[in-house]
């Protein structure tokens, strides 16, 4: 396709533009304004966009045949046939990455800018401006941006969501004190529609075009670069030049991207791959903002079928049932089963969504201020949680952890390790130390054996997975992590307490059984919550979880979008609400297991990433590999582990049974498991029940970990650590 037919293509394109003007007639503003806009968008399309398109073929290291094609967007959309054993989001949503070596290079670059520039200067106006302020100026900037969004609903012939964005603009604008407040929201009851110029160009059939990161704007397409030109051209600030508007035009910029930061910082923290995981949720935001799923209530139960909310109960009858047929009914294990723990009232589902329900572990005073969390003024519990770090391996990265301590200098220690593949800043160790600190203990939290971060420290090549080999590597950090806060504020703790969840709490009796033949921590107790008691049945039941939903069908990439909308509506009513705890989940089995497999395969991905540290420009070749590879599949090529052929001797060294001894002859421990946890089956319960017996306390339901946010279990485990039971 020639240059001039490409050319022609986009001002088609852009010629609908005008298409709006004949329906603005709908406000008396737009008619009455009508002659000026036509000119100031003529003048704009010749001016801005000719900028814009200059700055794409000037800084893009593709021949200018390929990026004209790109902008005309008159080629199809890459469709993904989905091969791989699980499905490659990336591709899904964005398409292939055509030019991924620029983009990454693009998002370093724009790493380094946001750390060196634009960081300090949010941090700055976050001191200068309380939250209340912050957000007071972005609701008044979104009303403001009324034209853009109205102008995006008549493209797609949205009646209903241009009635919907009048109203709101009307109802802030005068008892929104001119959009100061929201009271549409809060009073009327409607919800914004947030749409975009990109929309409604997507739906006036503009192909999106390749993925690709720009400095300064991060994520995009050629299609939403288009979108934004024609939202700078609605913005009435764009033609009129002078100090004071530039001035104010920077201020709201500082605004509005200060809430980017919280973001940002998330991705390079917890991810192995940063820019992997924007893109993934680029595509995935796009997406549902595309298909209005963002505008549609996704989260009433009333939508789940019946047998699908209900179905555990008859899962845990038939478990109970199979656990009979395990052991004889007049075994004197069957007794020993009877939960020590009831959770009263508490709405069982199926196993893999009551997990689902750790979620709520939430102490909503955690970041509580006046102050925006970028603030020097902001004293929340979390932002007084100190960072440090270790040297495990010459030459390597040193391996971060967090910490809070009392003033008392032999206040009691609790050292926290997490779930499979948290870092040490992870949400439950940061509820948990919330918790302890309140009731006097200085707080020490490290990060998961199974996390990359946790890789980066040892040796190059090193895979974390075998409980032996890795609890020696877990413990000589606890002991250096000790030594150097000892040694830095003078330090004599009374007493000293291990904490570990799931994947954790398996490493924290491994410690605990090493600690007591060579004591050099000096740990009084050992608190075990949900640990897999065989480590390779927990992955494979890992695994199973991920194949018993349907990855290959046409319509995945909608389910997956759906349930992604309804994590976000769910976040967004935690958010609204002090006190959102609601008894059931509104997801369906297979969304749960959907949800699951997505953060667990996150987390190997990360460690697989790391582990292989592939040159620049390999990246994509090693996702082919990670898409296509199990938790069974991890074991065997980076732990020489067959789960259908390990040894006796092998198998037994990965299960808490390995531990029998320690047991059995120590009483410093107490572990606490759900009976219809699904990384464990009840045989594997009743026999840990023999070496254990009241230090096991069994729990009548809640699945893994989905018990925490209950009151009465935060008191158990307060009860537990003081000693008191």
């Amino acid at each position: 396709m020639s240059l001039i037919k490409k050319s022609t293509s986009i001002s088609i394109y852009f010629k609908n533009s005008h298409k709006f003007m004949s329906y603005c007639t709908i406000t008396k503003f737009f008619l009455k304004n009508r002659i000026f806009f036509e000119e100031r968008i003529m003048y704009f399309k010749k001016k801005f966009l000719s900028v814009i398109l200059i700055f794409l073929l000037y800084f893009n290291p593709i021949c200018l045949a390929e990026q004209t094609e790109i902008i005309s967007n008159n080629i199809q959309a890459v469709e993904t046939t989905q091969r791989s054993k699980y499905p490659d989001y990336s591709k899904m949503y964005v398409g292939n990455d055509k030019y991924e070596k620029f983009n990454r290079k693009m998002f370093n670059l724009n790493s380094k800018l946001n750390k060196f520039v634009a960081k300090p200067v949010h941090i700055l106006w976050s001191s200068i401006m309380p939250q209340f302020g912050i957000d007071r100026i972005r609701d008044a900037y979104n009303n403001i941006e009324y034209p853009k969004r109205l102008a995006s609903c008549i493209l797609q012939k949205d009646g209903q969501a241009a009635k919907v964005e009048t109203i709101r603009f009307l109802a802030n604008s005068t008892l929104g004190l001119g959009g100061l407040f929201d009271p549409a929201d809060k009073i009327l009851k409607i919800k914004p529609t947030n749409e975009n110029m990109e929309q409604a160009l997507g739906k006036c059939k503009m192909k999106s075009g390749s993925y690709l990161v720009m400095p300064c704007l991060h994520s995009c397409t050629p299609r939403s670069l288009c979108g934004r030109a024609i939202e700078a051209a609605l913005d009435p600030a764009v033609y009129i030049a002078s100090p004071i508007v530039s001035l104010v035009k920077f201020g709201l910029m500082v605004n509005r991207t200060s809430y980017m930061q919280p973001l940002a910082e998330m991705l390079e923290s917890t991810y192995a791959d940063p820019y992997d995981i924007q893109k993934k949720l680029y595509g995935l935001e796009n997406y549902i903002k595309s298909e209005n799923l963002d505008r549609t209530n996704l989260i009433s139960l009333d939508k789940i079928k019946k047998d699908e909310i209900t179905g555990a109960a008859s899962e845990i009858q038939k478990n109970n049932q199979e656990l009979s047929d395990i052991i004889p009914l007049g075994d004197n294990l069957i007794s020993q089963l009877t939960p020590d723990i009831v959770l009263e009232g508490y709405k069982t589902q199926t196993p893999v969504i009551d997990s689902m329900k750790t979620a709520l572990f939430e102490k909503p005073d955690i970041n509580k201020s006046m102050w925006n969390e970028l603030s020097i003024w902001n004293r929340s519990f979390a932002k007084r949680i100190k960072t440090a770090a270790v040297e495990v391996t010459p030459a390597r990265d040193e391996y971060k952890f967090k910490y809070i301590l009392q003033k008392d200098k032999t206040a009691p220690f609790v050292i926290i390790y997490p779930s499979i593949g948290e870092n040490a800043g992870a949400h439950h160790s940061v509820v948990f130390a919330k918790i302890f600190y309140d009731a006097g203990y200085s707080v020490v939290m490290q990060g998961s054996h199974f996390h990359w971060e946790f890789v980066k420290s040892m040796p190059q090549g090193y895979a974390p997975g075998l409980p032996q080999k890795d609890s020696e590597q877990v413990r000589l950090i606890t002991s250096k992590i000790l030594d150097k806060l000892k040694e830095k504020y003078e330090i004599e703790p009374s007493s000293k307490t291990i904490i570990g969840t799931s994947f954790g709490a398996m490493m924290a009796l491994f410690v605990g059984e090493k600690e007591s033949k060579e004591n050099i921590l000096g740990i009084d107790k050992y608190v075990a919550i949900s640990p897999p008691i065989s480590l390779l049945y927990a992955l494979d039941q890992v695994d199973k979880t991920g194949d018993e939903f349907d990855k290959t069908s046409d319509d995945v990439k909608d389910k997956t979008a759906i349930t992604a909308a309804k994590v976000l509506q769910i976040s967004q009513e935690k958010n609204n609400s002090k006190n959102f705890q609601p008894e059931k989940l509104p997801f369906t089995d297979e969304e749960g297991k959907m949800i699951t497999t997505f953060v667990m395969r996150q987390k190997l991905s990360d460690l697989i990433y790391t582990i292989e540290n592939v040159s620049k420009g390999e990246q994509n070749k090693l996702y082919d590999m990670i898409n296509n590879m199990s938790y069974r599949d991890y074991a065997e090529k980076y732990l020489n582990l067959s789960i259908d052929n390990v040894s006796d001797e092998i198998k037994n060294s990965t299960t808490l049974f390995a531990l029998s001894d320690y047991l059995k002859n120590n009483d410093n421990y107490k572990i606490y498991h759900s009976l219809d946890d699904y990384l464990v089956n009840q045989k594997q319960i009743a026999k840990l029940k023999e070496f254990t017996g009241k230090k096991l306390a069994c729990i009548n339901c809640g699945s893994h970990l989905g018990f925490l946010y209950r009151k009465e279990f935060e008191e158990e485990i307060l009860r537990c650590i003081k000693g008191e039971m």
